[in-house]
């Protein structure tokens, strides 16, 4: 099973992940951003420690997403892998990665909540966890 696939879109870059449990879906965003940011597997290196809110699901992963770029402008670590613990509108995560300055990176503005969802899938052929997101460029 894919963890995230690049989507076609006019000007900024989308995904779609999916994932087993909620958690499962955001620790694959970070997955697919950090494919997008650089061309080789992020080392892991480094590790810190993340605690975003929001007022719903979408909310939380716009401000998990913006937390990921926020954290190589201002600390210069890439994230290539994350644990998320999701309770209610609240996440705490651990990120996993290396110094920014080791990398050539792609740039991202921000995650958008243009054409954001996230939903719940169950059917007889799968169930888990389906979200689509767009990163502006």
């Amino acid at each position: 099973m894919n963890k995230f696939e690049l989507m076609e879109h006019t000007a900024d870059i989308k995904f779609k992940v999916i994932g087993k449990t909620l958690n499962e879906i955001f620790e694959n965003a970070v997955l697919a951003t950090a494919s997008y940011l650089c061309d080789k597997p992020i080392k892991i290196g480094k590790t810190k420690l993340v605690a975003v809110s929001g007022t719903d699901e979408k909310s939380l992963l716009s401000h998990f997403l913006d937390e990921i770029l926020y954290l190589i402008d201002a600390e210069g670590f890439i994230t290539g892998k994350a644990d998320v613990k999701i309770n209610g509108n609240e996440l705490k995560a651990k990120l996993y990665g290396d110094s920014v300055a080791k990398y050539d990176i792609n740039q991202i503005k921000a995650a958008t909540y243009a054409e954001m969802e996230i939903k719940k899938i169950k059917n007889k052929n799968k169930s888990g966890f389906e979200a689509i997101f767009v990163l502006d460029v």
